[in-house]
């Protein structure tokens, strides 16, 4: 029996392959990446590079959500785009219901409800699509979330998704540290970033978020243009070549 032609029917090992296959297309997606500091949460993607003839703002790989929660995806956009709007009306009618905006935690439980929703019944297939949800919550905490086709979502200081999101990981093991500055975060979300984005800043998409009490919804958000992003990627080239200058240089005997 082919196993991977029903949603509904495990295999013997206990898959279900379509999910699994769901996965496949997160990995061979655009890759996401994002960095939670002490009082800001940054999203980072990387995103195609534009045709002549095509207006960039069509392909956004970052979407608001509410005004103080952001989704990144890799995948299927036009999967993304569904669950996008899906968690718009959400934030509006939970507004309108209980007069409080959405926490991180609740809008990412109903993206993730509904991914699940999709692995159970026949006649329809996975969302082949992951996020990365990232906000700043009305008591000013910052959160980043993940969820996966499965349905499963988790919680992270650092993540990232979609093509070769295991080197970045691996990056972010490495260089993560608790409590960053808005600027650390920043830097290190491009850095991670240009560990696999071989055209360098010009494809590189940044979003920013702190908390701000004296705002109106409790956070700023700042959208960095590609000017931005290469002033911080200048600065990063700048700061590795210092340090293998210092590496180079001959101990004193």
């Amino acid at each position: 029996m082919s196993y991977d032609r029903a949603l509904t029917v495990f295999s013997p090992d206990g898959h279900l392959f379509q999910v699994d296959y769901a996965q496949e297309a997160v990995r061979k997606g655009a890759c996401a990446v994002g960095v939670r500091g002490k009082d800001s949460v940054v999203l980072g993607v990387e995103r195609k590079s534009a045709l002549k003839l095509q207006d960039p703002r069509t392909f956004r790989k970052i979407h608001m959500l509410d005004e103080h929660v952001f989704l990144a995806s890799a995948g299927l956009s036009a999967d993304s785009r569904v669950l996008v709007d899906k968690a718009r009306v959400q934030c509006q009618s939970h507004k309108l219901t209980v007069e409080d905006p959405v926490t991180t935690e609740y809008i990412t439980r109903y993206i993730a409800g509904i991914e699940q929703k999709y692995t159970q019944s026949g006649g329809r297939r996975p969302f082949g699509v992951s996020c990365l949800i990232a906000g700043v919550d009305p008591d000013h905490r910052p959160f980043l979330f993940q969820t996966d086709p499965s349905g499963n979502y988790y919680e992270w200081s650092a993540n990232a998704i979609g093509r070769s999101s295991d080197v970045i990981r691996e990056y972010l093991e490495k260089n993560f540290v608790a409590d960053l500055s808005e600027s650390d975060a920043t830097k290190l979300t491009i850095k991670a970033l240009m560990e696999v984005v071989q055209s360098g800043a010009n494809n590189i998409e940044i979003i920013v978020l702190k908390a701000d009490p004296s705002s109106k919804f409790g956070v700023s958000v700042n959208r960095l243009d590609i000017p931005a992003v290469k002033l911080i990627s200048a600065e990063i080239a700048a700061e590795k070549a210092e340090l293998d200058s210092h590496k180079k240089k001959p101990s004193a005997a």
